[in-house]
């Protein structure tokens, strides 16, 4: 597969998850609910990874990739508690198109940390997508 049709899949399965989680964190805490979320997610990964032998890996790792993966699993948190308590609060289809700025984010982010060139049709698929999210999420 292409990496078009692996992001293809991870946008459905991101619109599952924000359809999903509001129906799931009804009636519970929010944290409560993406700590069990996390659960999961953790017990799925990992069977993964054993199933395929990558445990193996592990001692190769270098302590760079590992820093660098540990503040990727904080913010990664810290995203998904957000999240949910957005969610348990909002209506999931303002919600997720909020969340889905993260797009701008990374690529203004990537220009900056990874000095990854913003071209001017780039630059307007940012603008484009920020009025976007400002139409879906805010205009009635």
């Amino acid at each position: 597969m292409t990496w078009f049709i692996y992001a293809l899949l991870s946008a459905l399965f991101a619109a599952a998850t924000a359809i999903l989680g509001k129906v799931g964190v009804k009636g519970i805490n929010s944290n409560l609910a993406t700590a069990i979320r996390t659960v999961v997610i953790i017990i799925f990964a990992w069977s993964i990874v054993f199933a395929q032998g990558l445990h193996k890996q592990i001692p190769s790792i270098s302590k760079g990739s590992l820093i660098f993966l540990i503040l990727s699993g904080f913010a990664t948190g810290l995203s998904w508690l957000f999240y949910f308590r957005a969610l348990q609060i909002g209506e999931a289809s303002k919600v997720a198109p909020i969340d889905k700025l993260s797009l701008v984010l990374t690529i203004i982010l990537a220009a900056i940390f990874l000095k990854e060139k913003i071209t001017l049709p780039i630059g307007v698929g940012v603008l484009l997508i920020t009025i976007g999210t400002y139409i879906v999420a805010f205009v009635k």
